[in-house]
């Protein structure tokens, strides 16, 4: 059974089906980049001098992880990730087969 949340200015949509919530979920690829990209900042922050920009965009990193996975924290969220991530072959090891 699906039910509708109210229609808006795009008609009605689906918020569950058979009373699961539904999420949008980031694509693999998506992913695979947030992962790298949050790895990357946090060895640069890692270091001695950092300037604050770095913090800044690991912050910026780990929330947009945190909402493209609908987890609350950090440690969930790099679960979640690598754990779809994982799910999908890259392009890469496609070809490879």
């Amino acid at each position: 059974m699906v039910t509708r949340k109210p229609s808006g200015r795009h008609g009605p949509r689906p918020s569950t089906v058979e009373g699961i919530p539904l999420m949008l979920m980031a694509h693999p690829a998506v992913l695979r980049d947030l992962l790298d990209r949050y790895e990357r900042l946090r060895a640069v922050a890692g270091e001695r001098v950092v300037r604050a920009q770095v913090y800044r965009q690991l912050q910026d990193t780990a929330y947009t992880l945190c909402v493209t996975t609908g987890t609350r924290d950090i440690d969930a969220a790099l679960r979640a990730a690598r754990s779809r991530a994982a799910q999908y072959p890259t392009a890469e090891a496609v070809v490879a087969v």
